[in-house]
């Protein structure tokens, strides 16, 4: 088989050829590619293949170089072996027969425009595939994602929808990069509303960078259920917190009363812990979290979300319970290691009637939990939590799951009242 040269060509064309890659084109004896490439060489000399079924027309053109001689180039764009036509030509030739010559990729373009390293971002691909990946990405809060879009489903304005159903359009400035490398280049921050009039090249790429987050007062929230995104999280875990419809479950599952005491264990962003300062104020509330950072975060979010005095608890559970006045309830959202120690801790220390919530992500400490209640011989359920949210995929809506979460509850029996004495 005659030798294939796969070279990488950009908006601007031939112009932006590196010498290597001119020199291979003009050495070549036949030139393939797609009709809007070819046209950029419609002076070459070498016969021109045509390819417009990238399958079809790559098993063709293999067949073809297979019965001649001299070298071929293939024309792609930018760099084929990102998100381009580099993985179907290795499918259809060997290794050894191919050499690529890639120019700067569209992300690399979009990156030096918006002046941003992107050694750390998140590069996905839309076209012709779902945009589950994405909604993933997002989820876990990733804070430079980039999206190479899709000109009839997932648009820049479906990307603008997705991230308005996942509650995050605050969260996001959205960039879009239309004609990189060309002079109808244009680079620009977008709403989702300004995104549903605009005509677009078909050329474009999406980039989501992560708003700073400030730690000014959030007005307008729901008694209960504040939106995850309203809360401050994890630089290098964005998405780790107790979710909304999570703390919804495990809020009612403590049942909570007025003038408690309420300890929040593994506390992270204090999600649960602001939640129930909010909607029992005269219960005193102890947020425990062995993290700086989640401390850190932690009075940010009792700043930010208006919630009444919470007390911070830093350092590791159980050491540091010693302390704290026995609990009325009792949440563990993390155990760090630690959780048959804080379950005796919980033995000793639970109040007559209390209630202990744990969320478990895995079976081992199911068993744990489960071996220690039947121990305690108190009352108890489980909920295994299996939930999706809906997000928009193009005009259409399918379930998004969010990681299943088992909920366990257990009381604490109360004290038996005691009878009259006998009369003598």
């Amino acid at each position: 088989m005659r030798p294939l040269s796969v070279v990488g060509v950009g908006l601007d064309g031939p112009a932006g050829l590196a010498p290597a890659a001119s020199a291979v084109i003009g050495q070549a004896t036949l030139l393939a590619g797609s009709p809007r490439l070819l046209a950029q060489f419609r002076d070459h000399p070498a016969p021109q293949f045509r390819i417009e079924d990238w399958n079809r027309d790559l098993e063709r053109l293999a067949s073809l170089l297979r019965e001649q001689r001299g070298p071929a180039v293939l024309l792609a764009t930018g760099d084929p072996l990102f998100f381009g036509a580099g993985r179907l030509v290795l499918t259809h030739f060997s290794p050894d027969a191919v050499t690529f010559y890639p120019a700067l990729s569209a992300l690399q373009l979009a990156f030096s425009r918006l002046k941003q390293p992107w050694q750390d971002a998140c590069l996905l691909s839309a076209h012709g595939r779902s945009l589950e990946t994405l909604s993933q990405a997002l989820q876990q809060r990733h804070p430079k994602i980039a999206v190479l879009t899709d000109p009839q489903v997932h648009t820049p304005a479906a990307i603008a929808h997705l991230l308005e159903t996942l509650d995050l359009s605050d969260a996001y400035a959205l960039w879009v990069c239309e004609d990189l490398g060309s002079a109808t280049e244009r680079v620009r921050c977008w709403t989702e509303a300004e995104l549903a009039q605009a005509d677009l090249s078909p050329l474009n790429l999406v980039v989501l960078l992560a708003r700073p987050a400030g730690v000014a007062p959030v007005t307008d929230l729901p008694l209960v259920g504040i939106p995850d995104a309203c809360f401050l999280s994890f630089p290098d875990k964005p998405g780790l917190l107790t979710k909304r419809e999570v703390r919804l479950l495990v809020l009612g599952e403590l049942t909570l009363h007025p003038n408690q005491v309420i300890w929040d264990i593994g506390a992270g962003t204090g999600s649960v812990a602001v939640e129930a300062g909010r909607l029992v104020p005269s219960s005193r509330v102890f947020a425990i979290e062995r993290t700086t950072v989640g401390q850190r975060l932690i009075q940010q979010n009792c700043q930010r979300l208006g919630s009444p005095p919470i007390t911070l608890v830093g350092g590791e559970a159980p050491a540091v319970l010693a302390e704290l006045p026995d609990p009325d309830r009792v949440f563990i959202g993390g155990s760090g290691g630690h959780l048959e120690l804080l379950l005796a801790t919980i033995q000793q220390r639970l109040q007559p009637g209390g209630v202990v919530v744990i969320a478990l992500a895995t079976l081992e400490h199911q068993a744990q939990v489960q071996a220690w209640v039947e121990a305690q011989g108190w009352p108890h359920r489980w909920l295994q939590v299996n939930l999706c949210r809906s997000a928009g995929v193009g005009p259409l809506t399918r379930w998004l799951p969010l990681n299943p979460v088992t909920v366990f509850r257990a009381q604490r029996p109360p004290v038996p009242e005691r009878g009259p004495e006998p009369q003598e």
